[in-house]
């Protein structure tokens, strides 16, 4: 099973039912750095374009509008092509 789940075009009631837009939000400029989940974390991409390529595997790509989850274990390379603005929840 992937350790990156993209949903595309989540319906407000999933969200809702997450609570994701009432969570902080995280923004980052274009670049490129490694990246370790030692929990899962649920993501709602506001703004952006990103590539998340997992250690070992094949290259994730999200963007504005969606909904991805990183489960607990994962170690990636985050590349942000364009500025990102993302809701997050830990745990």
């Amino acid at each position: 099973m992937s350790k990156i789940i993209v949903e595309k075009n989540p319906s407000e009631e999933r969200l809702n039912d997450l609570g994701i837009k009432s969570c902080p939000t995280w923004s980052k400029e274009p670049s490129t750095f490694p990246w370790s989940y030692s929990e899962e974390e649920i993501a709602y991409i506001l703004e952006g374009e990103v590539t998340v390529t997992p250690d070992g595997g094949e290259p994730v790509n999200f963007g504005k509008g969606d909904l991805v989850t990183f489960k607990e274990g994962l170690s990636c390379t985050w590349h942000v092509k364009k500025a990102l603005k993302k809701h997050y929840h830990f745990g």
